[in-house]
């Protein structure tokens, strides 16, 4: 019989309920079924780099909360899932939830995002983190993690808006009830 050491099983737990957040993100519901949504998994080093970008922006933008997650995602994330939207309007003739008359208006303006890109996002890492919520994983959305994964490139230039969720399988949530 072989002893399985309980740091190996967290990780590999983190990691597999990861996978399945991933497949969460891919399979919510989107508008007209149309695909915007990139999701990506990072772990170690990856997650070092990401950690001191975040503590890079917030030392540039004299910004305490870059800073306080920068620590928090270096010292526990065992696994940090990204979930990012392109900004690309689903072609409809009526509607003007963007601010805009209708799609073809708003496609004059490539960086404004279409209501639904959000929405769609939204549902995605809502549906993730109900995934990690049923695991029993601990996890936060940050658009903290986000922006730094934005600045470095990590789903790729096509995705504008992307948070990240920090994943952690310890005695308490790191993510929350932190310092100010």
């Amino acid at each position: 019989m072989a002893i399985i050491n309980e740091n190996e099983m967290r990780q590999d737990a983190v990691l597999s309920v990861a996978k399945q957040m991933v497949i969460a993100s891919r399979t919510a519901p989107k508008a007209r079924g149309l695909n915007t949504i990139g999701v990506s998994v990072l772990t170690g080093s990856d997650i070092q780099a990401l950690a001191s970008k975040m503590l890079e922006i917030g030392e540039d933008e004299d910004n305490h909360i870059f800073i306080r997650d920068a620590g928090n995602v270096k010292n526990s994330a065992q696994a940090v899932v990204l979930v990012g939207t392109k900004i690309q309007s689903i072609g409809l003739k009526t509607c003007g939830l963007c601010g805009f008359k209708d799609c073809a208006v708003k496609d004059k303006h490539p960086d404004v995002p279409c209501a639904f890109n959000t929405g769609d996002l939204g549902i995605a890492i809502g549906s993730a983190v109900s995934v990690a919520m049923d695991c029993r994983i601990d996890n936060r959305i940050m658009y903290t993690i986000g922006l730094a994964a934005k600045k470095m490139g990590l789903l790729g230039k096509d995705y504008k808006i992307i948070y990240g969720i920090p994943m952690s399988a310890s005695s308490k949530n790191p993510f929350f009830d932190r310092k100010k």
